[in-house]
């Protein structure tokens, strides 16, 4: 009787240790990775002219973008803060303190700029940049700019080179696995 215990043990003991098996509508909603925990956003100073920074949109319609080099951040959350400014042909300008999580290609607007330099809050969340198809300077900050390849920048300085170059040199092609050395 023990010599069949033994040889069963075997077979019994990978069901047991085996892959998961399929998980239900809970645990797919509620066991997943979520991201880190955001930290708080604390509203910079009004953007300056000379800390301006414009990046191309390609076609929008006379539209020039900006992004405020003295505001851009990296959390440890993984969230790159900026603000941005946008003007139009006409000399209209709208100021926006903005997010963007680099992980799950979302962005969010934590404040507007007032005429008087002052933010009003936004009670806007997390937004999916696949929805914002309009709104082409978000996902040309994020996928030219600030989380080439779905990374977020390292540092500022990485996101104000990147802003000063024209692009990322990896959302260029350059630095990714097998790709060519930029040339100098």
């Amino acid at each position: 009787m023990r010599c069949w215990l033994v040889l069963l043990l075997p077979l019994l003991l990978p069901a047991g240790c085996g892959s998961p098996g399929p998980q239900s509508d809970w645990e797919r909603q509620n066991l997943k990775d979520k991201p880190a925990a955001e930290e708080q956003a604390e509203l910079p100073a009004p953007p300056a002219a000379a800390n301006l920074l414009e990046f191309s949109v390609g076609e929008a319609e006379g539209f020039r973008f900006f992004v405020d080099r003295t505001t851009l951040s990296i959390g440890k959350d993984g969230i790159v803060r900026y603000t941005l400014v946008a003007r139009s042909p006409e000399g209209a300008q709208n100021v926006s303190y903005e997010g963007l999580r680099c992980a799950t290609a979302d962005y969010r607007t934590y404040a507007f700029g007032r005429a008087d330099g002052s933010w009003a809050a936004s009670r806007s969340g997390w937004r999916s940049l696949e929805g914002s198809a309009q709104q082409r300077w978000r996902t040309t900050l994020y996928r030219d700019y600030f989380c080439p390849q779905n990374d977020p920048i390292r540092n500022a300085a990485e996101g104000v080179r990147a802003l000063e170059q024209g692009g990322h040199p990896f959302a260029k092609g350059f630095g990714a696995p097998g790709a060519v050395t930029p040339p100098r």
